[in-house]
């Protein structure tokens, strides 16, 4: 074979070096997540305990002997009161303040379950008693977790013209999503009963045909084999008295994910899964498969109440169906931080896993500091100022109880004041609490700020009651730096970063102002405040990119 001429070979080799230059490769990606969700903020309301828009709808004479309207927890101290009865809260409730919701700087709305719940209270179990877990004699359905038909929409919600998809639509009206609260583990308490209840431990299905029912027998009492009804059940129990559905019946796979799709269609944006640790991976993967079958990327977060990374990540793998999860690790080091004046920032560091950490995406996960099933945040109102700039700043989704933005309830476990009644009146109070207005400012930043949302963190230090952090997004055409200074100190303290600082000219998030800047950036941090500044630049500086690079490459080693 003839070679060819020398002019033609180098031109041939330099042939790839002209078409580099007329076609750039693009700079480099740097991001913490692209998933869709991570623009939101939720905002978390027990729907029964937030505000009760519709009187009509509260069915204050329901029950019979065992009503369900105002139930007062017994033994309560002096000035002190909890409520396992329905208190009004409802669709109407919540739509009637989705301004207030959504001016606070939140995209999202978590709803409690809102599926069919018994129409008594509950006469099995133990009594409930002040400050006591897993007590459930006396209490009623007004959580939602309780049901009972899971395509009927509970009557204590809907208001004329308000059923699901009414008030799916009213709040996306009000630029607000709703995220659902599902339950698959397991429908109502199913015995214990003196006497057995019409609804309880019973299940029905979209056309209200009875499919299951535990009949007041104790889990291990069933008889799957030769009962049908008794099918959709597990004979080895579960938690309290509830009846545990059987994750191998192929039935009970159907049932939910046809319920479930139903709710998608009328609006829910996204699923906060109970009690996700209580059935097997290979049950939520095969759920995962089919809803996002029918809605393609559909978000989903899971509650596993555990403290343990390395036992909640197993959700968030691919192969268990790509689940986020609320971040308990994390939630166990906020409040140790901002309940205590004088703890150290350092310790958040050590929960967030931006490195080889076992998550897929740890930016993805779902960040609080408390909510219904835990003790509200003992912090003072400079403890929820902190927290809010944390969350709202640092890596995750951020996810808020109802009342916090004023300290509702603050240090309060369920039947000890967790789950009361907040009120239209409390709404119209809360500008007032000096919670309420740095967490609007901060929360309205991170709806506004892509780089808050999604960039990836680069810590510069967290000590004491300084941290000082970078969040980078540079995807898409988009390219954004975030410098984030927080100084939890009961005084102003002056925060100089030189550390991978870009040259540019950065602008002061909050009032707009810019400076150009070489080497160096100070700023005055007010005391229990947040200063961040902006560039809208690409990054250059070499170390910077490496670090970046590497925090790119060992963000989700476990993304299967």
């Amino acid at each position: 074979m003839k070679r060819p001429a020398p002019t033609l070979l180098a031109f041939l080799l330099a042939l790839p070096a002209v078409v580099a230059a007329a076609n750039p490769a693009p700079a480099d990606d740097y991001y913490g997540t692209l998933e869709p969700f991570a623009s939101q903020a939720v905002y978390f309301v027990v729907t029964d305990r937030f505000v009760n828009g519709d009187p009509s709808n509260d069915q204050r004479d329901q029950g019979g002997e065992h009503p369900t309207f105002d139930r007062p927890v017994p033994d309560a101290p002096p000035g002190e009161s909890d409520n396992v009865g329905y208190l009004g809260g409802d669709f109407k409730g919540v739509v009637d303040n989705a301004g207030y919701i959504r001016d606070l700087g939140f995209t999202s709305v978590w709803v409690t379950p809102i599926v069919d719940n018994p129409d008594q209270a509950f006469t099995g179990g133990e009594a409930v008693a002040w400050g006591g877990m897993f007590t459930d004699r006396g209490k009623t359905g007004y959580h939602g977790y309780w049901g009972i038909n899971f395509y009927k929409l509970d009557e204590h919600l809907p208001s004329e013209g308000l059923d699901f998809a009414g008030f799916t639509r009213a709040m996306k009206e009000q630029r607000l999503d709703v995220v659902l609260d599902i339950v698959t583990n397991h429908g109502s308490p199913a015995y214990s009963m003196p006497k057995m209840q019409p609804q309880f431990g019973k299940l029905w299905d979209r056309d209200g045909k009875l499919v299951a029912d535990h009949q007041n027998l104790a889990p291990d009492r069933l008889d799957p084999r030769r009962k049908p009804l008794h099918a959709f059940y597990n004979t080895g129990g579960g938690l309290a008295q509830l009846s545990d559905f059987d994750e191998n019946n192929p039935a009970v796979l159907e049932y939910l994910v046809g319920a479930y799709e139903q709710w998608i269609d009328q609006g829910a944006a996204a699923f906060r899964v109970d009690t996700i640790a209580w059935m097997p991976h290979r049950f939520w993967k095969a759920f995962a498969d089919r809803i996002r079958a029918k809605k393609p990327g559909f978000f989903m977060f899971g509650e596993n109440f555990d403290y343990d990374a390395a036992t909640i990540a197993g959700h968030t793998w691919e192969r268990n169906g790509a689940y986020s999860v609320l971040d308990f690790p994390l939630k166990a080091k906020l409040t140790a931080v901002f309940e205590k004046p004088g703890s150290d920032f350092a310790e958040l560091g050590k929960a967030l896993y931006l490195e080889d950490g076992p998550y897929a995406n740890p930016y993805d996960l779902m960040t609080f500091y408390d909510n219904h099933d835990m003790a509200r945040m003992d912090a003072s109102d400079a403890g929820f100022i902190d927290a809010h700039h944390w969350l709202f700043t640092a890596r995750g989704i951020p996810v808020i109880y109802y009342g916090s933005e004023t300290g509702f309830m603050r240090g309060r476990a369920e039947h000890s004041g967790n789950r009361n009644y907040f009120g239209q009146e409390r709404v119209d109070a809360a500008p007032q609490s000096s919670i309420f207005a740095p967490l609007k400012r901060i929360a309205q930043l991170r709806r506004d700020t892509p780089a808050l949302q999604r960039g990836l963190q680069l810590n510069v230090r967290l000590k004491s009651d300084e941290a000082v952090f970078y969040r980078i997004y540079q995807h898409g055409g988009q390219r954004q730096t975030a410098l984030v200074m927080l100084n939890k100190g009961d005084t102003a303290r002056r925060m100089a970063v030189t550390d991978y600082l870009e040259p540019g000219r950065w602008r002061d998030a909050f009032d707009g102002r810019t400076q150009q800047v070489r080497n160096r950036l100070q700023a005055d941090v007010p005391a229990h405040g947040v200063r961040v500044f902006l560039l809208d630049a690409p990054i250059t500086r070499a170390d910077t990119r490496a670090r970046l690079a590497d925090l790119m490459a060992r963000k989700a080693p476990n993304a299967d």
